[in-house]
């Protein structure tokens, strides 16, 4: 489904976990990484939309997660010239996508999250970053709408003692110590905490 003026409607969501940190998922058989996000169907309601992508996406039903907010606006990103397809029959061209975001919380264990429930999986790996990671690390053509979906949800947080923390660095990227992209485990600096942090690379 896609407007008139040839954006696609989608949700996105960002799931975070009791320590501050939020799910990075890195995409089927790229080295690109994202928040978990897809399409809404004609007719389907958004947040119906959002808790059928998070099950398709991640494997998490609405009994694993807590809503904590939704944007209240449509938030636009236009696609590089180079991955918009050509117009085929009467199907409009699609130029980008139109977001509405949610911030969900994980409240059960995160052996839960599965990312081979659809026979065309969307991600192969995942890990919890820093709540700022995400926004330098994204493609850049999504970065705008990282930033501003990552600063409303930020205020929000605020509200909520066990993200106060990780918001409250501004911006501030986990360092990467080693490579993710193995079995082994990878170290990153949080930046609100003095201890280094292990965190094992997820793959499912």
């Amino acid at each position: 489904m896609i407007d008139s003026d040839g954006y696609r409607p989608n949700v996105g969501i960002v799931i975070c976990n009791k320590y501050g940190q939020v799910l990075w998922a890195k995409r089927f058989g790229q080295n690109s990484w994202q928040f978990p996000q897809g399409g809404i169907n004609e007719g389907e309601n958004i947040e119906t939309a959002m808790y059928r992508e998070l099950f398709e996406e991640v494997g998490l039903t609405k009994k694993d997660v807590r809503l904590i907010w939704a944007s209240k606006y449509w938030l636009k990103y236009k696609l590089p010239r180079r991955l918009v397809r050509e117009n085929s029959g009467n199907h409009p061209v699609c130029i980008g996508q139109k977001q509405r975001w949610f911030l969900l919380q994980l409240i059960s264990d995160e052996s839960h999250i599965n990312l081979k429930t659809t026979k065309t999986p969307e991600f192969d790996g995942w890990r919890w970053v820093s709540f700022w990671y995400p926004v330098r690390q994204v493609v850049s053509f999504k970065r705008d709408v990282y930033r501003r979906v990552m600063k409303e949800f930020a205020a929000i947080l605020l509200n909520e003692p066990f993200m106060q923390p990780a918001v409250m660095v501004k911006e501030t990227p986990v360092e990467v110590i080693s490579s993710p992209s193995s079995d082994k485990k990878a170290v990153y600096k949080f930046p609100y905490k003095k201890r280094k942090g292990k965190v094992k690379f997820k793959r499912r």
